[in-house]
């Protein structure tokens, strides 16, 4: 991205300030990003200004319902939105980068070194149902994050286990956020989640975050085997 004001400007229209070295880790990113791109399906989004707009500062959205020094988990982070954006903004927060794909794991783990995010950022290659299962992994965040993954009803079963009580589950949703959100609310009662619905002004469409905190300990019974939540949500 040869302006890097584009980056800047996308940022500051939510409020989040850009500096030096946030820029230029931006910019690696980027460029890795297009790179790997070409040998592997990344992302369909390859335009500078969209990928400013659509994965970068659209991670960054939520990026205050974040508690300080949190440990996170990107559920499904495909090409690391939006847990590698946060990571740049946040130098508090750690994140697992957890995805089904070795292929992109194997992307993200260059994009760990090349950012300087060793020690922060860890890649896990599991399944979500497999993972929300593990001791290492059950009860063991402050946040879940997932974006472009699935709809509200499946994502509540995957990201639930992994949270504390008391911790929150952040889905990144578009304009059919609320209609998401109705159909979910058996999914959010039998998985004792709080959700709210919040709504953040973009100039590049649409974009809410439904916010589920989690109030009790997930049932044992969930998540379900691998497959089932996309087959029978709750």
């Amino acid at each position: 991205m040869e302006n890097r004001a584009l980056l800047r400007d996308c940022c500051e229209q939510m409020g989040v300030s850009l500096g030096e070295k946030e820029t230029e880790q931006f910019m690696t990113y980027l460029s890795l990003l297009l790179e790997w791109n070409e040998k592997m399906n990344l992302t369909a989004i390859t335009e500078e200004r969209e990928v400013a707009e659509k994965h970068f500062a659209d991670s960054l959205l939520p990026m205050e319902l974040i508690p300080q020094n949190a440990r996170c988990i990107d559920v499904g982070t495909g090409a690391g939105f939006p847990g590698v954006p946060l990571m740049i903004m946040r130098p508090d927060i750690t994140v697992t980068l957890l995805d089904s794909l070795n292929k992109r794991l194997i992307f993200l783990n260059e994009v760990i070194r090349a950012l300087g995010l060793e020690g922060r950022a860890k890649t896990l290659h599991m399944r979500s149902e497999d993972a929300g299962r593990a001791a290492a992994h059950r009860d063991a965040y402050d946040v879940a994050l997932s974006r472009a993954v699935a709809n509200a009803r499946v994502l509540a079963e995957w990201t639930a286990p992994f949270v504390k009580k008391g911790g929150v589950s952040i889905m990144y949703k578009g304009a059919a956020a609320k209609e998401e959100l109705d159909a979910a609310q058996n999914a959010m009662n039998k998985l004792c989640l709080g959700a709210r619905l919040i709504e953040y002004p973009c100039a590049w469409g649409e974009r809410y975050v439904i916010a589920a905190k989690k109030l009790a300990p997930t049932p044992k019974a969930y998540p379900r085997k691998a497959g089932t939540a996309g087959k029978l949500p709750l």
